[in-house]
């Protein structure tokens, strides 16, 4: 991976998003946890590039995680590797008690080709605020992540219309002016809640709104990473993976 990074810095390979990635994976084959090897799996699988050693390293360290949201996520990742996540799935809960669980739980199912039980999805659709959106828990308020992951969701398990269609609207109303989304109202549009808003057009067969491609490609730095927003360029390993399969029009789960 060093070398990766010198030959970009010495112009003889191009600074892309995924070769950015690419250069930042440690030695034993992960980007420093778990959950953010997981997201640059799906981020380089994406984009159609290879993942080194993270594999081994996502199944060596599988006894580090406690929640069901990064089961699922590190089940999605080892999945999209040809590896069967049976220990992982195993994990997750038998009844779902936040919204975020159950969309991730349906991912891990999809991805792993197997089938979604009823009434995970009945959970979901029915935690669908008045205002379209879907909250990381009952109780709590609609964000732009937890709406554009539940529409992916939906859409792998069948679900079309009234939902999906209340649910865009809903991601309609962050949209900045700058062509970017917010998490929620009031907050500065960011990559990361752009990028999910795309790829859940994307798995409702829509067209992603107009300016949201031109807001990410203000945000990419010259090694090929994406800053988080106009402010800030934090975690730029996480944002970039998850900036990556909108860039190339694929939703979750990946096929």
């Amino acid at each position: 991976m060093k070398l990766i990074a010198a030959l970009v810095a010495a112009g003889v390979l191009a600074a892309t998003p995924a070769g950015y990635l690419r250069s930042q994976q440690q030695p034993d084959g992960g980007w420093g946890s778990p959950q953010l090897t997981a997201w640059s799996v799906l981020g380089l699988r994406a984009a159609g590039a290879d993942t080194g050693g993270a594999l081994d390293y996502l199944v060596a360290h599988e006894g580090e995680l406690s929640k069901p949201t990064d089961f699922a996520l590190v089940a999605c990742a080892e999945a999209v590797l040809g590896h069967d996540p049976g220990a992982l799935l195993g994990r997750l809960p038998s009844k779902a008690t936040a919204v975020n669980d159950a969309v991730w739980e349906i991912f891990a199912l999809r991805q792993s080709n197997r089938a979604v039980p009823r009434q995970l999805v009945t959970y979901v659709k029915g935690a669908q605020a008045r205002n379209g959106g879907f909250p990381w828990a009952r109780g709590v308020s609609p964000d732009s992540n937890v709406t554009a992951w539940a529409v992916q969701a939906l859409r792998s398990t069948g679900v079309k219309g009234a939902p999906v269609r209340r649910a865009l609207a809903y991601l309609r109303t962050l949209q900045a002016p700058s062509g970017g989304f917010r998490l929620v109202a009031g907050r500065a549009p960011d990559a990361q809640s752009t990028a999910l808003v795309i790829q859940a057009f994307v798995a409702a067969g829509a067209k992603p709104p107009a300016r949201s491609f031109t807001f990410l490609a203000s945000l990419r730095r010259a090694d090929g990473s994406y800053r988080y927003s106009r402010a800030y360029a934090t975690t730029p390993v996480w944002v970039t993976a998850q900036v990556l399969p909108a860039l190339v029009k694929k939703a979750l789960p990946l096929r």
